[in-house]
């Protein structure tokens, strides 16, 4: 299994981005509706660039593609809070899930978030995305706590779940 390379997200990616926020649409991990067609620019005012590393990694056709992305940014503006850092976007492509790429991107988005001087780093996730849960809990991340029926996504109550992994 190659390991998937894992770089700051630049500007020229916006394209490539969108493709795979489009790709992975799934209320199993949104909560927003299915973005419509014609799609907005990926980076914008309150999702600037810097706020995501990407991983690439060789796809089915055995060319180096974007396999997926994390957006680590400040879960408020406030000033006691600024020793926190969220995750606040996690996706990766179908073709490169089970291969490490999520993985990848939780370590390299820990790691980036401890240099910034980030003492914890918090996440949500639907409670259903059991997946996903397994994933943060084998990288350390606990549970802080669940939001009981949080959202109504296609007919069913989904829970909210807070978690969390210190830095220090």
């Amino acid at each position: 299994m190659d390991v998937p390379r894992i770089r700051p997200a630049a500007r020229s990616d916006d394209e490539a981005l969108n493709l795979v926020d489009r790709a992975v649409w799934s209320t199993l991990h949104a909560v927003t509706p299915r973005p419509e067609v014609p799609y907005g620019p990926f980076f914008d005012a309150r999702h600037p660039p810097e706020q995501f590393l990407v991983a690439e990694a060789v796809d089915g056709g055995g060319e180096e593609a974007l396999a997926g992305y994390i957006r680590i940014g400040r879960p408020s503006p406030l000033v006691s809070n600024a020793h926190v850092r969220q995750i606040q976007g996690l996706a990766v492509q179908e073709w490169a899930r089970g291969r490490g790429v999520g993985r990848a991107l939780l370590r390299a988005g820990a790691l980036h978030a401890r240099n910034q001087g980030a003492r914890r780093l918090t996440l949500r996730v639907l409670g259903h995305n059991t997946a996903a849960r397994r994933l943060y809990a084998s990288e350390g991340f606990v549970v802080e706590g669940v939001a009981r029926e949080e959202f109504l996504l296609d007919g069913v109550y989904v829970d909210d779940v807070s978690m969390a992994l210190p830095l220090t």
